[in-house]
């Protein structure tokens, strides 16, 4: 009882959560793929991550593969994938484009993705050559919905 309450307690003191977490967080500005990756127009461009949700299923990312910068990308297609401790997941991209820029971080960083994946954890960003397939992505509010009905699933 005692190891149980001394952990307890550092966790609280390294503000580290005991019990994992009901629902990921949902960035208002960002749209979503059902495949868990988040797009966020800027102009032409736009930056691709994994979701919130899609790195806390996948536990802790110990390498990111990243596409070359000039290499063309298709909605729903494969670009790249993360590895983590539990599984190898493909990264598919939510939009058309050409890379314009990876995140070179990753290379030595890969838990950006962990800990902070709408920020400093994107993967790439592209040129969009289609920017109307925007419109096919979910907003936020329907990509909680999916994330909670996929989890009620399993």
């Amino acid at each position: 009882m005692a190891t149980k309450l001394w952990a307890s307690k550092a966790a609280s003191y390294l503000k580290v959560s005991t019990f994992h977490r009901a629902f990921a967080t949902v960035v208002k500005d960002l749209k979503y793929a059902d495949s868990h990756e988040w797009v966020k127009v800027d102009g032409s461009s736009a930056a691709i991550g994994i979701t919130d949700h899609a790195q806390d299923h996948l536990g802790d990312v110990v390498y990111v593969e990243l596409p070359e910068v000039g290499a063309s990308v298709t909605q729903s297609g494969g670009f790249g994938a993360v590895e983590s401790v539990k599984a190898t997941s493909d990264i598919n991209s939510p939009v058309s484009g050409k890379v314009v820029e990876v995140n070179e971080k990753l290379k030595d960083s890969p838990e950006l993705v962990n800990g902070s994946p709408y920020q400093d954890g994107w993967i790439i960003k592209v040129e969009l050559t289609n920017p109307d397939e925007i419109t096919s992505l979910m907003d936020p509010d329907q990509y909680s919905k999916f994330c909670e009905e996929e989890d009620a699933k399993h």
